[in-house]
């Protein structure tokens, strides 16, 4: 297991909240309104123990000092969060209007940009005190934020990944015939935690026509001699994201499901060999997915080809037909390319790969060959 990652600095997170408010006055917005969830912790390293109806909202705006709105009864704890000292904390208590306290932070009339996950509950408590205002989703006005990593962020991606392949490579040592998937799932997620995560998001273990769905839950189905199984699992280390997707065989597999995997794996370093800085993101899929589709399988790849990573499993930016977002180094993405035959199997191959200066990096190394399991 990897040692523990130095912590981010009061610095750090000022310097994030300060590109962030430039970076909305670039767009156009008056300021953003980060509200408790993945954005809030990546600008200011505050997790609320609870998210409630109570209003908290981080107010930033360039030129101006970030204000983070709480309720006075959990104030304590976020005068204790790693970025508190990079900005000012106003509280608000039981029986006083959060939004008539927060109203005078915000321009009047201005457009501001809003954490997807903010509470429709709290936009119009605000609207009410400032009906001129207007708001936007960051998903829609700055969904590249959090997508270009620094590299104390990336080294905490590659240690996540560095423990997802350790898992990995316990679990084929493991016996997969005779036991339900939901047994395989429980082990995967005690290796995962095993290695470090704090936090395990999903564990799909699909075997035979199971895998055939892409998202497939563990369920109580029985592996038997002759699956395909995909695994695909991941979680949080050290608050940033592991993601990988492998599938093996239960005894030697036919000459068909070998076939088919290995379009997948010819797929995943195809889509892998087209990043670099300034390729569009839709080319990342269009090339996995020619692969596929040369091979006369492309009605049966039904998924996009990636997705972002950091402080989330799924975040911006999206491999994707239409996605005309540029690469930058520094982007963390998964590329994971797949062939699902309804009522027979499925086969997927995931790794995490950062944008470098001249290409791609991997942050996922176990084996991509068709791996045989007992």
């Amino acid at each position: 297991m990897t040692s523990d990652p130095a912590p981010f600095t009061a610095d750090d997170y000022s310097a994030r909240m300060t590109a962030a408010a430039q970076s909305a006055a670039d767009a156009g917005l008056a300021g953003l309104l980060i509200a408790p969830g993945p954005d809030l912790a990546h600008l200011t390293g505050y997790r609320p123990t609870a998210e409630t109806e109570r209003l908290t909202l981080l107010v930033l705006a360039a030129g101006r000092e970030p204000v983070l709105v709480v309720p006075a009864l959990e104030a304590p704890d976020a005068a204790k969060a790693p970025g508190a000292s990079a900005l000012s904390l106003r509280d608000w208590s039981d029986g006083k209007n959060p939004y008539a306290i927060t109203a005078p932070l915000l321009d009047a009339a201005g457009r501001f940009g809003v954490s997807d996950n903010t509470w429709a509950l709290h936009l119009l408590g605000l609207q009410r005190e400032l009906p001129a205002t207007s708001y936007v989703p960051l998903t829609d006005s700055l969904p590249m934020l959090r997508a270009v990593k620094d590299e104390r962020e990336l080294e905490r991606l590659a240690a996540a990944g560095a423990a997802a392949d350790a898992a990995f490579a316990q679990i084929l040592h493991l016996p997969f015939a005779g036991r339900r998937e939901t047994e395989v799932a429980a082990e995967l997620a005690a290796l995962l935690r095993v290695h470090g995560h704090s936090q395990v998001d999903f564990t799909v273990v699909g075997s035979g026509p199971n895998g055939a769905n892409p998202h497939h839950e563990a369920g109580d189905r029985v592996i038997t001699h002759g699956d395909m199984v995909v695994l695909d699992f991941g979680g949080l280390r050290h608050g940033y994201g592991s993601d990988i997707s492998r599938t093996v065989h239960v005894g030697e597999p036919g000459p068909e499901e070998q076939r088919v995997h290995d379009i997948v794996r010819e797929a995943q370093q195809a889509g892998v060999a087209a990043v670099r800085p300034g390729v569009s993101c839709q080319e990342v899929d269009r090339a996995a997915r020619a692969v596929i589709t040369g091979f006369g399988y492309g009605d049966r790849f039904i998924h996009r080809t990636g997705h972002g990573i950091g402080v989330t499993t799924h975040e911006p930016p999206y491999m994707v037909e239409g996605e005309e977002q540029p690469l930058v180094p520094g982007m963390c993405f998964s590329v994971e390319p797949g062939i699902y035959l309804p009522g027979r199997f499925g086969v997927r191959i995931e790794d995490i790969v950062t944008v470098t200066e001249d290409g791609a990096r991997r942050l996922n190394n176990a084996p991509r060959e068709l791996a045989v399991v007992e």
